[in-house]
């Protein structure tokens, strides 16, 4: 498929998408157009890029790869990228892309590069004990949007679950004390479907980060199109559909026990003994979502924070300068002293 680039009507100028608005607005005359409004234009310009129903074909797309960490991220060859956004490396090589899967849907981007900013002056709003690093404004404005590549699953489950489960009851009887447990042995069985198993596409974005900005909300997934990634990176998948699916596997599996087990009721105690779940995939879909992305390196480590790019959830985790906490205490420990002194001196004088 070949990239849009996409040019203003009116000026001629580079349209980039904006979040805000959620159309392609020119920052020269000011006009904005809708995705429709582009297309009716370039259709009738003859520009109208070529669709095509294969999972393998042609991009025009840049790919940017940093040789100190390996990343991947793919964008439209109007975006510049001076550093990574996994280890802030500020030596990347641009090369052109020449094959690529498609995305079958993406979410664009509804939260802005300032929206973001100010999402993380919050974040690291109170603590006190943060590296200055944090608070460098050459550091922060680096928060980069990235389209992260995610697989979304449909399926079927069906299967057995068998629970051990238990019965205390406690009475006393004279000058004693009774604890009598019954033992059960409780067996659920039943079906459930699953849709948009989310699992993340790419090895270099920590699952657990990316378990805690979700949930995305999917009804918003929009068909691809590059259009989107104007202005943004664009992560490039190494992880395949099915190498994939073995955590969406796991993923449904527990989400099954789990169901089961929520329907065990008027037990003391209920623990899993034994599970037989037999999973059908229905529908697997390559998407893109939206994150922005910051990375601060600070002794040898790199801190990252993610911003759900659609709802805005931010995780992260700021370290404690030790040296800053120790002065900290150091000043709280002698202006105790010097208020106590001062006390002292004006009850004698008393």
């Amino acid at each position: 498929m070949d990239v849009l680039d996409h040019k203003c009507p009116g000026c001629g100028a580079m349209l980039p998408f904006n979040p805000a608005t959620q159309k392609w607005d020119c920052q020269y005359c000011g006009t904005s157009y809708t995705l429709e409004q582009l297309t009716e234009f370039e259709a009738k310009q003859k520009k109208a890029y070529q669709e095509n129903t294969k999972s393998e074909e042609t991009m025009s797309a840049d790919l940017y790869k940093c040789p100190n960490c390996g990343a991947e991220v793919i964008t439209d060859e109007n975006t510049s990228a001076t550093f990574c956004v996994y280890c802030g490396s500020t030596n990347i090589i641009k090369d052109r892309l020449v094959k690529g899967l498609k995305p079958t849907y993406i979410i664009p981007f509804k939260k802005t590069k300032e929206q973001a900013l100010d999402a993380f002056r919050i974040f690291r709003k109170g603590k006190i004990f943060a590296p200055k690093d944090f608070s460098n404004p050459e550091n922060i404005k680096k928060i980069t949007g990235v389209y992260i590549p995610f697989w979304l699953y449909d399926a079927h489950t069906s299967g057995t679950a068998t629970f051990n489960a238990t019965k205390v009851k406690h009475w006393r009887s004279g000058d004693y004390n009774y604890t009598q447990t019954d033992r059960y042995s409780v067996i659920r069985s039943g079906q459930m479907d699953f849709q948009k198993v989310p699992v993340d596409g790419s090895t270099k974005f920590d699952d657990n980060t990316m378990d805690s900005i979700e949930p995305f909300k999917y009804e918003e997934l929009k068909p691809f199109n590059m259009s989107y990634l104007s202005g943004f990176l664009s992560e490039k998948y190494d992880v395949g559909q099915e190498e994939a699916y073995n955590r969406a596997k796991l993923r449904m599996d527990n989400s099954t026990v789990d169901e089961f087990k929520s329907t065990v009721l008027g037990y003391s105690s209920v623990t899993l003994e034994s599970e037989a779940i037999e999973i059908r995939e229905n529908n697997a879909q390559y998407v893109l979502l939206p994150v922005w992305m910051l990375n601060i390196t600070y002794k040898d480590n790199v801190y990252l924070f993610a911003l759900n790019g659609q709802t805005g959830k931010m995780v992260g985790d700021i370290p404690i300068d030790k040296k800053k906490r120790l002065l900290y205490g150091t000043l709280c420990f002698f202006a105790s002293f010097l208020v106590c002194t001062l006390i002292s001196m004006i009850l004698s004088i008393m």
